[in-house]
Formats: C-alpha cells, structure tokens, sequence
C-alpha cells in the first residue's frame, strides 16, 4: 500500500500534472489528493469518456494527462479510446480500479463481468497495462515504463488499480460554487446552411485560433472550405468534441480554442456542458451548428427541435451565450473581443452543395501539424 502523494509526486517530477476523471471508491484517497495538490489541475467530468477527451484535449496542448475511473466505467471510454487517442495518436495515462476483480474482495454483481475482462478489454484496445504500485518503490519504475511506450508509440497506457493498493486521505478542499446567468428566451428560424457558417468561422479566425471540428459531415465540409494547420477533424469519438475542446483551451489558455459541435454530437454527451461550464475556460467558444438531423447517418432527426441549448449552456454556467442564424452575425461575434466562456447556437439547414470530400490527410498528421502550430505561435 502506498500514499498517493508518493505517486502524484513523482508523477509531477516526470513533467505529469492534469487530471481528469470520474470517482471510484477505490480511487477516493488517490482522487482526493489530487484534488488538493496545489500543482495539480483536475477536472472532473460527467463521464469517463469526456474524461478521456478532456485529457486527449490536454496533450494537445502540450501537457501530460491522466485520466482515472472505475472499471465500470471503462466501457463508456471504449470510443474515444479507440477512435480519438488511437486514431490520431494521443497518450494518456489511463488509471482504471478493478472493481469485482476475480477471487479478489467481494462486490456489487453489476461488477462481476467488467472484473473478469477488464484487463482483457485493454489489450483488445491495445493498450499495454500492468497494476497500480502498492509498494513506494514500485512507483518510479511503473512511471518510467508508461511514460516509455506513451512517448514511443504517441498511445495510452494503462495502470490497474486494485483494492487497498492506495492509503486512506481525506478530501481537504472545497468546491467553489460559482453562479449561473440566465439566458433570454429567443427562437431563431434557419437560414443558411452550415457551410454558410463554416466560412464565417474560418473567416473571422485569427492566426492563433484552434479550430475543431466535431464527426461526420461538420468536420469534412470545414476541410472542404478550406484546410488548414490550425484546425483539427474529429472522427469516431462521437460527442467528444466539446471536451477535447476544454482540455486544449486549459491547456493553451494563450489560444481561443472554437469548437463546432453538432445537434446530434452534442446531444449524445450533453453532460460535457456541466463540465465545461464549471472549469469555465475564457478561452473557449463552443458553437453549435443545429440542423435537427444527424445528417451524416442519413440525416434521421435529433430532438433538438424541442431543447432549448442556450438555456441549458446558461444553466451550466456558460457565461456569454448567443443564439444566431446570420453567418455575418456570427463572424462579427467571433471577430470581437471575447473574454469568457461562450456559447453560440446557431440554427442551420441541412443539406450539402455537391459531393463532400474526405480528408486526405491522415488523423496522425492533423494531430501532429497542430502540436506544431501551437509550439510555433506560442
């Protein structure tokens, strides 16, 4: 059994200080201390899989993640795992428990089959694990290991952690309460497409700006527009975008971070919204084009029709919120001074002109070209 600050410190030592992550009672003294180190940020997430995200968000920025939660959990990150951090080569360092761990201390029954392959679910990811270090001297050598393969193979890597490996500590902070601003009630008609938008976007970017773009047609029509260094395509990971987002805007707060989310991709992980509104990065601009459809699929129909986004992002604590359907309107708002947390909806029509084009460059490489287009501005 160690004391998690023998790991939180020799985690910092090695150049490791953002977490993210979801609790596990296995996880509570280690999570706690995290909490309260004061060299350390963490961002708790609504999910494990935005917490995978927002720590993929964080290396792009160029800070070394960790991302933490129960086993249980571990199938909600399966899709940014496999098609984020695999995909486009980005590592973290994933800390899941073995909660029902076969032969090992009694517990809950939904735990019973997750125990049985949690470590058999990781290698069918490949993602190389080996247990959490109960003793001190473990420590430094499971560190060194990890952070090996992470920097050879630009891939995640896995510590389990079991039972009782980690020593009781109490959870010594407080949460700031930080309070909500209501939006005002508006309903905007559609009416421009969402290449409309995507032109104003590009457009009304400055040279320093990072611009996502969520799955599916969003990201290959924002290529199609105009391919650039400064702009990443999200594929698979479906709902991620936002979070990723966050974890690069904390990461480079010198940088607005413009993350052009989907009705559907939105809706799939809306609890992100809570996360990102809590950390509340002034750096990010979270816009939301909603033509009701999942149009890549098929164009099937969301609900967005009867959500009110703007609301929701208010009640999260988005602190400027806007809703929109004038590409011009939103270029100006972007070309504009923006200081805080903002939250744009704009309503589009679903269509495209013609055949969309795929990216040709490969996911790799867009992450690549933009670590170096962050490196080359700071």
């Amino acid at each position: 059994m160690i004391e998690a600050q023998q790991f939180i410190h020799a985690a910092s030592q090695r150049g490791i200080d953002f977490y993210a992550g979801v609790p596990c009672s296995y996880l509570t003294p280690f999570i706690n201390q995290v909490i309260t180190s004061p060299d350390i940020q963490y961002v708790g997430a609504a999910n494990e899989g935005d917490a995978v995200a927002i720590g993929a968000g964080a290396e792009l920025g160029g800070r070394r993640a960790v991302v933490m939660f129960q086993n249980s959990g571990l199938g909600n990150a399966v899709s940014p795992l496999t098609s984020l951090n695999y995909v486009f080569r980005i590592p973290v360092l994933v800390i899941t428990t073995l909660r029902g761990e076969p032969g090992g201390a009694p517990d809950e029954p939904q735990h019973e089959l997750m125990g049985e392959i949690t470590t058999r679910l990781l290698e069918e990811m490949q993602i190389p694990w080996e247990y959490f270090p109960a003793e001190e001297a473990e420590v430094k050598p499971a560190l060194d290991r990890a952070l090996a393969h992470m920097d050879a193979e630009r891939r995640p890597y896995a510590l389990v952690m079991r039972k009782g490996t980690v020593k009781p500590s109490p959870l010594r902070a407080d949460f700031p309460t930080k309070p909500i601003v209501a939006a005002e009630p508006s309903v905007v008609d559609a009416t421009s497409k969402r290449r409309d938008m995507l032109n104003a976007i590009q457009s009304s970017a400055t040279e320093k700006d990072v611009l996502i773009a969520t799955t599916g047609y969003t990201g290959r029509e924002l290529y199609g527009c105009s391919d650039r260094p400064n702009q990443l395509y999200m594929v698979g990971s479906m709902g991620c975008a936002s979070s990723l987002g966050m974890g690069l805007a904390l990461a480079s707060p010198r940088h607005r971070v413009i993350v052009i989310d989907g009705d559907g991709a939105a809706l799939m992980r809306l609890g992100a919204m809570t996360s990102i509104g809590y950390e509340r990065p002034a750096n990010l601009i979270h816009i939301l084009l909603d033509n009701s459809v999942h149009e890549s699929t098929g164009a099937q129909p969301t609900v967005s029709k009867s959500v009110d986004f703007c609301s929701i992002a208010s009640a999260c604590g988005y602190e400027n919120v806007i809703r929109t359907a004038d590409p011009m309107q939103l270029g100006a708002t972007l070309s504009g001074e923006t200081r805080k947390l903002t939250f744009i909806h704009a309503p589009v029509i679903p269509g495209i002109d013609g055949e969309l084009e795929r990216p040709i460059i490969r996911p790799v490489q867009v992450a690549e070209r933009l670590r170096q287009f962050l490196s080359e501005v700071e």
